[in-house]
């Protein structure tokens, strides 16, 4: 069995800017599409790059000053910030925990990632971990009253950050090959 592919440094880099890029284009950008063009960079069983993208997300919020004095709203997120999704059920569970992580991340508190996507038996949290850096890119560039690009190229000059160890990058989520018949 060939080793599983661990995401680098590099692959960070490229999520990061693939996401940024894509947000940065055309007003009508279709966030499907850039979603679709970051799937190569997502490994199986795997959390990355969704570890990225919250720590954009988080950039997001520093970029447009919010803090404890100068609160962001939460309320009505996805109709405001995420129009063209629909999340239905436990979704709308899914992107509260990605849009808070990151939240947490911002103030300096680090979300219990793993023991919380395990419980999800999916591999999909790196999608409501992309929704969740789209959200809030959108949420700076309304608060700071400029186009989303410009909110991107701010973001584009920081440094990249994921999970703050090498490990946290290739933990496996519940139900991955290598799990199975683990106690």
């Amino acid at each position: 069995m060939p080793a599983r592919k661990r995401p680098t440094v590099e692959d960070a880099i490229s999520a990061r800017r693939m996401l940024l890029d894509g947000l940065a284009g055309d007003k009508d950008i279709d966030i499907f599409e850039v979603m679709t063009g970051l799937a190569p960079l997502h490994v199986r069983y795997d959390t990355f790059p969704g570890e990225v993208f919250l720590h954009l997300a988080a950039d997001a919020l520093g970029w447009c000053g919010a803090s404890q004095e100068n609160l962001v709203p939460l309320e009505r997120l996805r109709e405001r910030f995420l129009p063209e999704c629909s999340f239905r059920g436990k979704e709308n569970r899914k992107l509260q925990f990605a849009v808070l992580a990151a939240a947490a991340l911002r103030g300096g508190a680090d979300p219990d990632l793993l023991d919380e996507v395990r419980w999800w038996q999916t591999d999909d949290f790196w999608h409501y971990a992309f929704f969740a850096a789209v959200a809030y890119v959108r949420i700076a560039a309304d608060r700071a009253g400029v186009p989303v690009a410009e909110v991107c190229r701010g973001l584009a000059l920081l440094p990249v950050r994921g999970p703050a160890e090498p490990e946290a990058a290739t933990a496996r989520l519940a139900g991955s090959p290598a799990d199975h018949g683990n106690s």
